[in-house]
């Protein structure tokens, strides 16, 4: 039997909740929902101060992607002359939000956020709200609708154009396998983040230029290499007429060329770029985000707003596109 798609998002968010709502103000003119500058961004005490206090909150240190955004921050921080905290979750919402409790109780002069997932993300910059304390964004989307049901805003987003990487993937399948090729296609995906949705549905509308193609289940791989190994062995179990697969993080296309392996079929993997993995003919394409970079552009954001800067409300970077042949460098992953 395949997997379905998590409902947990809705009820971790409804546990994260904080009582009551502010009268923030959130753009709702945009899906990530970053703060206007209506009375401009809180400015805390602490970034008066000779050592300012940066807080950061990733996910987690499993996946290699943190591993170098959180090498970014720190980098970055020093070279900027801040003290950067940064603390992991390990893919829990709850101590996500206990975390960032903690440090705002440190008077941070702001917050960076990588939400473990969109909707609870909400409630950690609520709490960062209520603290006076502005949040960045970066690379995970907090959903808009919680967003607004808390009276939550933030102020800027950076991350990949998620969409634009899910249509360069889409665009190397219909390049590599030709117009007159029969694609069933299966989805190795997480429905409960934001951007992973995104490149979802970046990938269908442009695969929907093939008559040919088309998609034949979806299973959630919870961005996780072990998860999504099994929840492709899976889908490939109950959908056998299934030849490519789109796997739309990292360890999703880890997990997934590990279990199309074993499975002894010839299905081609495309999607996000797995770390250190090389491209050959059963994985001909990927598209990476530079994770390392993302974090010091952060810090460098903060810094320029410090400075007298206006930030922008969302900063979307380009993916770098590999095939068969190349290897992505350390760092660049999916």
């Amino acid at each position: 039997m395949q997997r379905r798609f998590s409902l947990a998002a809705g009820a971790a968010l409804a546990a994260l909740t904080i009582a009551g709502c502010s009268t923030g103000v959130v753009d709702t003119g945009t899906a990530t929902g970053a703060a206007k500058a209506e009375g401009g961004i809180p400015r805390p005490e602490a970034c008066s101060g000779a050592s300012k206090y940066v807080a950061v909150a990733l996910p987690n240190l499993t996946n290699p992607y943190y591993v170098a955004m959180k090498k970014g921050f720190e980098t970055a921080g020093q070279a900027a002359g801040f003290k950067t905290e940064v603390q992991i979750a390990n893919d829990d919402d709850a101590a996500q939000l206990a975390q960032v409790q903690a440090m705002l109780q440190k008077k941070p002069c702001a917050l960076a956020l990588n939400p473990v997932k969109s909707e609870p993300a909400a409630a950690v910059v609520k709490l960062a709200n209520d603290a006076g304390v502005p949040v960045f964004t970066v690379n995970v989307t907090v959903d808009d609708a919680a967003l607004k049901a808390q009276g939550g805003s933030f102020v800027q987003y950076l991350g990949a154009d998620n969409a634009a990487g899910g249509k360069q993937v889409a665009e190397q399948v219909l390049k590599d396998l030709g117009a007159d090729a029969t694609l069933k296609i299966g989805f190795i995906t997480e429905p409960d983040e934001g951007p992973v949705v995104a490149r979802d549905k970046g990938f269908e509308d442009a695969i929907a230029a093939d008559a040919n193609a088309k998609v034949v289940a979806k299973v959630d791989g919870n961005v996780k290499p072990d998860d999504s190994l099994a929840a492709t062995a899976e889908l490939l179990q109950g959908n056998p007429d299934v030849n490519v697969i789109f796997a739309s993080t990292g360890p999703a296309s880890y997990g997934a060329l590990q279990a199309v392996k074993s499975s002894g079929k010839k299905v081609k993997v495309y999607g996000f770029c797995a770390a250190d993995e090389p491209l050959t003919d059963g994985y001909p394409a990927c598209v990476a985000q530079e994770p390392e970079d993302y974090g010091k552009r952060v810090i460098e954001q903060i810094s320029a707003w410090l400075g007298g800067a206006k930030p922008e409300a969302q900063i979307l970077r380009l993916l770098k596109l590999f095939t068969k042949g190349q290897t992505p460098a350390p760092g660049e992953v999916g």
